[in-house]
């Protein structure tokens, strides 16, 4: 069985986005946090493996990628799984198109590479709503925008989770990797 981790910028408020879609004012707001601790951090989780997207996070990856390889080494060599409902073929090497959850959970039990996800805020929400998520590798920024595109919305499985590993970078990325755990334990809260 292949593991699906998750990896995500994140504001403080839970804010994934960084398109200009929908009206989304505030693209680019990772930018200015970025600093040679969270550079090295993203070359590890850079590291290949095949990729899950979603078809808009895809189209995204698909018109710079490509191009810009030596920014990314294997990204054009891996396999590019991507849930899509109006896709089905793209010239960028290796895309797979998937068109129902049923696909992704026959991916997660086949053999190869960990499978990693990228953006793809619904596709991420349909995966933890159905506990496909093995791992969350998150980087959260210092700032809250109020709004936008938000990881965790209602409706998605409860579920445990583990600090694997965790770091501060000096401009105050908090990059913390977890491991699911289980379910969620409760307890006696008393005053």
């Amino acid at each position: 069985m292949r593991k699906i981790i998750v990896l995500e910028f994140l504001t403080l408020d839970g804010v994934m986005q960084q398109d200009r879609s929908e009206g989304f004012k505030y693209s680019g707001w990772a930018e200015p946090y970025r600093d040679e601790v969270s550079r090295q951090v993203m070359q590890k989780q850079m590291q290949p493996a095949d990729i899950l997207l979603g078809r808009k996070t895809f189209e995204s990856f698909e018109n710079y990628w490509p191009q810009h390889a030596d920014n990314w080494p294997g990204i054009n060599d891996v396999a590019k799984y991507v849930l899509s409902n109006t896709r089905e073929k793209s010239d960028w090497n290796n895309s797979v198109f998937l068109k129902t959850l049923t696909n992704i959970k026959k991916l997660k039990n086949s053999t190869g590479s960990d499978i990693k996800v990228w953006g793809s805020s619904q596709l991420v929400q349909l995966l933890l709503k159905h506990d496909l998520v093995d791992e969350l590798w998150l980087k959260i920024f210092p700032v809250i925008l109020g709004t936008g595109k938000k990881l965790f919305v209602d409706g998605i499985n409860p579920a445990a989770f583990t600090l694997t590993e965790s770091i501060t970078t000096p401009n105050g990325i908090i990059v913390a990797n977890y491991k699911r755990a289980g379910e969620v334990m409760t307890g006696n809260v008393e005053a």
